[in-house]
């Protein structure tokens, strides 16, 4: 016969201990504020995002080129990451300090180019650009951004600024926007290559989207589901380009068959490279071959993309290409990466592999879109954390420890 267990002894709690119990969490200061703290990662904010935003807005952020291969190719890529940490190692303190291209950087991430920002949320770029600039992070302002590079300058203050620039068929007008850029105080040109059409946007086609979203009958009643939007949308400025063009309610294609230039060619380059003093980035490069031609062009660096699987679909995956990519050009030029980027872990793991940096666009805009400047912050705040948070397990404590062996990427 087994002894019974003794009684447990109770007894009524005093006044005082409930006191750490019910300490509550510092209410934040704003409704956007309050609406984001919640969210632990990025799929928290799209999700956010999603019910904030119609849903041909929010589509546009989300979705990519036809069957939307690419797009899952590379998320798959970094979830299929495997770290390989060391052990017994102090990582009290860590630093996520890096340089990207030859300049500081609080951590290895930058705010990539986004077109036609201002509809996410009212305060677009410039909501971003405050962030970036506070972060210490790069952010580059996109040709069909709706904030004007002077604006921009404003409002990222003494942040560092790049411009990204599609080329379009008026070579003299691309030429004023990189003038208007430099005297702006951007330091690099992101020149993408990888734009000579639009690609097959199935969820834009199907939304029917055009540049600013039509008040059709279906587009109104799902905009009324989304009453702050529709408000921001009524009642402030129409839509503007960066490049001081306006838009007339025409879908994305006829956009950019009016906009671009389907004739870029490697001569192209050479003249951008004449004509522009600071750093010279080439973002959209998918062939090994293709990077071997650019150090001897005067290129600084080079963006491994696929335009976030948003142009040709079923392109090479990035984080795929980069290690035989570092291999034949990374002593010669600066190597970013894109697409996929959702977490701190991801970015240590394209640097562990010879990334300088990656950027990011989807993510901020779900920030943006969930919880305008508010939102954008929150997202750095998750990178930061995570980007510490991962070298810390990995037993490191600097960007420049970090190592190809610390990260396997097995087959698909």
């Amino acid at each position: 016969m087994h002894p019974r267990p003794p009684r447990i002894r109770r007894r009524l709690p005093r006044p005082s201990e409930f006191a750490p119990l019910l300490q509550r969490r510092q209410r934040a200061a704003t409704r956007d504020e309050r609406r984001v703290q919640g969210a632990v990662d990025i799929n928290d904010l799209r999700a956010l995002a999603k019910r904030r935003r119609p849903r041909a807005v929010f589509d546009y952020v989300d979705g990519g080129a036809e069957s939307e291969v690419a797009m899952r190719r590379a998320r798959d890529a970094f979830e299929r990451v495997e770290f390989r940490p060391f052990v017994l190692r102090d990582v009290t303190s860590v630093s996520t300090a890096t340089t990207i291209l030859g300049a500081a950087s609080t951590m290895p991430l930058v705010f990539g180019p986004t077109g036609y920002t201002r509809m996410m949320h009212t305060r677009g770029e410039s909501a971003v650009a405050r962030v970036a600039a506070r972060a210490g992070i790069p952010y580059a302002l996109s040709t069909v951004g709706t904030t004007s590079p002077e604006d921009f300058a404003v409002a990222s203050g003494s942040g560092r600024r790049w411009f990204q620039l599609y080329v379009q068929r008026n070579r003299d007008h691309s030429l004023s926007l990189i003038e208007r850029a430099q005297a702006s105080g951007f330091d690099t040109l992101v020149l993408t290559v990888d734009v000579p059409v639009t690609g097959g946007r199935m969820r834009d086609l199907r939304n029917g989207l055009t540049i600013p979203p039509s008040l059709t009958w279906r587009t109104f009643v799902d905009g009324a589901r989304h009453p702050g939007w529709l408000v921001d949308f009524l009642t402030t400025e129409p839509l503007v380009f960066a490049s001081g063009g306006h838009d007339s309610g025409m879908s994305l294609e006829e956009i950019a068959d009016a906009m671009f230039d389907a004739g870029v060619t490697w001569d192209d380059l050479r003249w951008f490279r004449e004509v522009w003093p600071g750093r010279l980035v080439v973002k959209g490069v998918q062939r090994i071959d293709d990077a071997e031609r650019m150090p001897d062009m005067g290129v600084d660096g080079i963006v491994i993309s696929n335009h976030g699987g948003r142009q040709l679909d079923r392109a090479p995956t990035p984080l795929e290409l980069l290690p035989p990519m570092v291999k034949a050009v990374g002593d010669r030029m600066e190597i970013m990466v894109d697409t996929g980027v959702r977490s701190g872990a991801d970015v240590v793991a394209a640097v562990a592999l010879g990334a300088s940096a990656a950027l990011v666009g989807r993510a901020y805009l779900y920030g943006l879109m969930a919880g305008g400047e508010a939102g954008v912050q929150r997202v750095v705040d998750i990178f930061r954390d995570d980007i510490q948070r991962t070298m810390q397990l990995l037993g490191i404590t600097s960007i420049a420890e970090l190592e190809p062996s610390m990260v396997h990427l097995p087959d698909r």
